[in-house]
């Protein structure tokens, strides 16, 4: 039987797509035959290291003690070198200790393991660990304050769900009570108020920002901890951007191009309100209470404006209660996520990962409400008035920020 038309076009466009993928392979199959020259032969160059290259990254130390278990030091450690890494000794306070690890105690490239060090440790002092290589290399780890470490456990877990609720979820909805009241002012106070959200905003996104180049330095290397800012940052972005457009097309009310606004809003600060959490979290696990509770009073504080920050592009139209409901979880909730992940199992990596993309969140809503302030004052141009409600939402989380920092 003759083939049909469709069925010779459909071999053809298959052949002309095996012929496009071996197109492709070629340079790629070719690339790592240069790689595996260069690693065989040195590249024509015979020096050798005078030293070997050892890097270990502690990612978590984790105390026990009575009266569930015997008094220990558990050390977790990732080998962020590019060799394999075979730990010989550790010391404590200038004094070898005996240890065992877990796998082994020879830990692969990326490779992690937990170093058990049974100690008599006594609460509230410092102590220092040191790991030493089978090359004599040594990574040291200082315990600021021996505290027992948070077990997961239903108790904790229930205690910091309650500190995320403290911090995002209840101060969001207090701000979003204001919603009454600030519906009675006129639209040059409107006008002022969805200024501010974007200076908020904008303190909020440097302040994220910042918070992830700090953390940057606990990151292992081979992450690449700036490569994760960028990649949560400008991947947010481009992705809330998108949506954005995408909602702007689909949505010909006003009405409803606001609330979706609001929900971004809603969005960026959760992301945020994430990493608040994370670092409140992270001082409960390492036994910085007070710090942790000085976190919690000053988040409690700065937070009732974002949910101020929320409500701002929807103070002229009615809004559901359930709408109203789900902008204030989606602005807080994260909180209770952030305390659960920074003090249950904190990682830097993950930190500074959820940091990059609350940031460029909340610079892509702040640009939206940029724009949202441009349709609003076409026709009767106020730049005074957006320029002093920028400065005073910034002004504003500033003075508040002095009850953080």
């Amino acid at each position: 039987m003759a083939k049909t038309k469709r069925s010779v076009k459909k071999e053809n466009q298959a052949g002309q797509s095996l012929r496009t993928l071996g197109l492709f392979l070629i340079p790629i199959i070719l690339l790592a035959g240069v790689i595996a020259l260069f690693l065989n032969t040195g590249g024509g160059v015979s020096f050798e290291s005078p030293v070997p290259i050892e890097d270990i990254t502690v990612e978590r130390v984790i105390i026990t003690g009575p009266p569930e278990s015997p008094q220990h030091f558990e050390i977790i450690v990732r080998n962020s070198g590019p060799e394999e890494v075979t730990i010989a000794q550790v010391v404590v306070n200038e004094g070898v200790r005996p240890f065992t690890m877990e796998p082994s105690n020879t830990i692969p490239r990326l490779g992690t393991a937990s170093v058990h060090i049974d100690f008599g440790w006594v609460e509230g002092e410092a102590y220092g660990v040191t790991l030493f290589t089978t090359n004599a290399v040594a990574f040291g780890v200082d315990i600021p304050v021996a505290f027992k470490t948070p077990e997961n456990n239903s108790q904790n877990l229930l205690g910091f769900t309650l500190i995320g609720l403290y911090v995002g979820v209840i101060p969001i909805f207090l701000g979003i009570f204001w919603l009454p009241a600030l519906r009675r002012l006129g639209h040059g106070a409107m006008t002022f108020l969805i200024a501010l959200t974007a200076g908020l905003l904008i303190f909020l996104g440097v302040d994220t920002l910042v918070e992830a180049i700090e953390q940057v330095v606990a990151v292992p290397n081979p992450f690449q901890g700036f490569g994760l800012i960028a990649i949560g940052s400008v991947g947010i972005f481009m992705l809330l951007a998108a949506i954005s457009q995408r909602e702007a097309n689909l949505r010909r009310n006003e009405n409803d191009k606001r609330l979706a606004i609001a929900y971004m809003i809603a969005l960026g600060i959760g992301l945020h309100n994430l990493g608040e959490g994370l670092a409140i979290g992270a001082a409960y696990n390492v036994g910085e209470i007070a710090l942790g509770t000085f976190l919690v009073v000053g988040f409690i504080i700065q937070n009732i404006t974002e949910g101020l920050g929320i409500i701002a592009p929807i103070l002229r139209q009615r809004t559901a209660i359930r709408d109203l409901l789900l902008l204030g979880l989606l602005g807080g909730a994260p909180a209770i996520l952030g305390t659960w992940l920074g003090g249950l199992s904190p990682s830097a990596t993950l930190a500074v990962f959820f940091l990059a993309v609350g940031t460029g969140a909340i610079f892509e809503v702040a640009y939206e409400i940029f724009k949202m302030l441009q349709r609003d004052t076409e026709k009767r141009p106020a730049p005074m008035l957006v320029v002093s409600g920028v400065l005073t939402g910034m002004l504003l989380l500033y003075i508040t920020g002095l009850l953080i920092k």
